[in-house]
């Protein structure tokens, strides 16, 4: 495996590659990267929305979810959460604010418009008929569950997220061969799932899902007693999204920052 300051080292070519990459590549990199990682949240909602346990149903969600990353890795999409390290370049003056920004844009506009399209799809296409509609009444409440966090504590699970979502890309980074990159990419993740932090891309399939499930599931939520009047569109873009989304950048900057000191300087200076 790589060394961290190899990882740094190596990161930084990277990181600048990703700066300079072609806008509609990186747009269309980052719909694959939202549309699997959408997946996973699918995946998840699909395997536990009949267990009323709730440690046992982010357990379940712990183990499937973290498969996506995996397959984003080894397919080269772009994947707004994990480009955060991006920062490692401006802290090194090999990108401009620009180009960093250029990036996290697009891969964004990309992961939301993926995640959106694949929510969208299994709404068309009765994937949230399962149990007679249960699937969708539970997308529905993990949508508005999600809807109904303050700013604050959606922004801190948001910040806890990043940082495990960046230490599950260095690890991932680090390894030589696959199953060392599945490995990887996998604790992490797994980690920030069953813990019940918050991640923007997730978010992009997990809120629209329940939004484009009110039509079809809204009664059955209503009989479960559960209150939807917090899920909107307007709370998932200011009042999920937006603190989500800052607290994966903060996560990310502190991944990246640390990094730097600790190895990207320590490298810099040996090379001087």
């Amino acid at each position: 495996m790589l060394t961290p300051a190899e990882f740094v080292e190596n990161y930084l070519d990277l990181g600048e590659r990703k700066t300079q990459a072609p806008a509609l590549r990186l747009l269309v990199l980052g719909v694959l990267a939202g549309f699997l990682v959408g997946c996973g949240a699918c995946v998840s909602n699909t395997a536990t929305f009949a267990i009323s346990n709730a440690s046992a149903a982010r357990i379940i969600s712990g183990l499937l979810f973290p498969f996506n990353l995996f397959i984003i890795v080894m397919m080269g999409a772009e994947l707004f959460t994990g480009n955060s390290l991006i920062a490692m370049d401006l802290m090194a003056g090999r990108v401009r604010l620009g180009g960093m920004l250029r990036n996290w844009l697009l891969v964004y506009a990309g992961n939301l418009l993926g995640g959106c399209l694949l929510a969208a799809g299994c709404a068309a296409a009765g994937q949230m008929d399962l149990g007679g509609g249960a699937l969708g009444a539970y997308a529905i409440k993990v949508a508005t569950n999600k809807c109904s966090l303050s700013f604050g504590r959606a922004f801190l699970l948001g910040i806890g997220c990043n940082i495990l979502v960046c230490i599950a890309v260095m690890c991932s980074s680090c390894a030589k061969s696959v199953p060392g990159k599945a490995v990887g990419v996998y604790l992490p993740i797994s980690f920030f799932v069953i813990c019940g932090f918050e991640h923007c891309v997730a978010n992009m399939y997990y809120i629209p899902a329940g939004l484009f499930a009110k039509s079809a599931y809204a009664g059955l939520a209503a009989e479960a007693g559960l209150d939807i009047s917090a899920l909107t569109w307007g709370n998932f873009l200011l009042g999920n999204l937006l603190p989500v989304t800052l607290g994966n950048i903060l996560g990310g900057l502190l991944v990246a920052s640390l990094l730097w000191y600790a190895y990207g300087k320590k490298t810099a200076r040996v090379a001087a």
